[in-house]
C-alpha cells in the first residue's frame, strides 16, 4: 500500500458567516502499487482538495493519512518535502514548464534538491530515455515555446517521472488540450502505468480519460463512491 486515507474529512471555516464548509466527508481510499485510479465529479465537489491531501500538499481536518505505512501527521516538514519530491510525481492542467529552460533542463529540474554529483549523467540518460518514450527525444534542447500544447504536456508527464516516483497524481491533465492531444495523454498515462509500474491517480471531468483507468470513483457532495 502506497497511500491510505482513513475516514478523512476536510472542513473550511468561514469566519464571516460562522458556517463551516464541509468539502470531504469521511472518505477512505487506498492507492496500491501499479493501480490506476480516476476520480470524477462536478466542479466544486472537492476533487482537487482530495488530490492535494493524497499528495501531502494539504492536510485533512479529521482522519489519518499514511504513506508507505508512515503517519503523515507525525512527520516534520523536511521529511514531508522529501516524500513529495522523491516519491510523488505531480501533473497539472497547465504544464508549468519554465520558459527559459530547455526540455531536458525542465525534466531534470525536480532532481536538484537531492541530486548527488555523480548522478547527473545517469539522470540525463533517464530523462532522454523518458523523452524517447513520449516521442520527444529529438527535441530535448528546444524551449517550451517551440512546442505544441500537447508536446508541452508530454514533457510535464516526463518531468513527473524523473525521480522514479511510486505514484503520479494528475489534476485535469487533459483539461487544456484538444480532443486528439487529450486522447494521446490518456494513452500515455496508461502506457507509463504499465512500463514504469507507477500508480496513477487522476481527477478529471473527462469520462474518456477516466475510462482508461483501472478503477473509477465519483466524488459528489463530499462523498466518494466507487463506480
Amino acid at each position: 500500500m502506497i497511500i491510505e486515507l482513513k475516514n478523512i474529512s476536510k472542513i473550511y471555516e468561514n469566519s464571516t458567516t460562522d458556517n463551516n464548509v464541509i468539502v470531504l466527508k469521511n472518505i477512505s481510499l487506498q492507492v496500491e502499487a501499479g493501480n490506476s485510479i480516476a476520480i470524477v465529479g462536478p466542479s466544486g465537489s472537492g476533487k482537487s482538495t482530495l488530490l492535494n491531501i493524497l499528495g501531502i500538499l494539504d492536510f485533512p481536518t479529521n482522519g489519518n493519512v499514511t504513506f508507505n505505512g508512515l503517519e503523515i501527521n507525525k512527520l516534520k516538514e523536511p521529511k514531508l518535502a522529501e516524500i513529495r519530491n522523491r516519491n510523488i510525481g505531480f501533473i497539472f492542467q497547465s504544464h508549468h514548464l519554465l520558459p527559459q529552460l530547455t526540455l531536458l533542463e525542465n525534466v531534470i529540474l525536480p532532481t536538484l534538491p537531492y541530486r548527488k554529483k555523480n548522478e547527473t549523467k545517469d539522470l540525463i540518460n533517464r530523462a532522454n530515455d523518458l523523452l524517447q518514450i513520449v516521442g520527444l527525444a529529438d527535441k530535448n534542447n528546444r524551449l517550451p515555446s517551440q512546442l505544441s500544447g500537447g508536446e508541452r504536456q508530454r514533457v510535464a508527464v516526463v518531468r513527473a517521472l524523473i525521480n522514479k516516483p511510486e505514484v503520479i497524481l494528475s489534476d485535469e491533465p487533459t483539461g487544456s488540450l484538444d480532443e486528439k492531444n487529450a486522447s494521446q495523454i490518456g494513452d500515455l498515462l496508461v502506457q507509463l502505468n504499465k512500463l514504469q509500474n507507477v500508480a496513477i491517480v487522476t481527477v478529471t471531468h473527462s469520462l474518456e480519460l477516466a475510462n482508461k483507468m483501472k478503477t473509477k470513483f465519483k466524488l459528489t457532495n463530499g462523498l466518494l463512491e466507487k463506480l
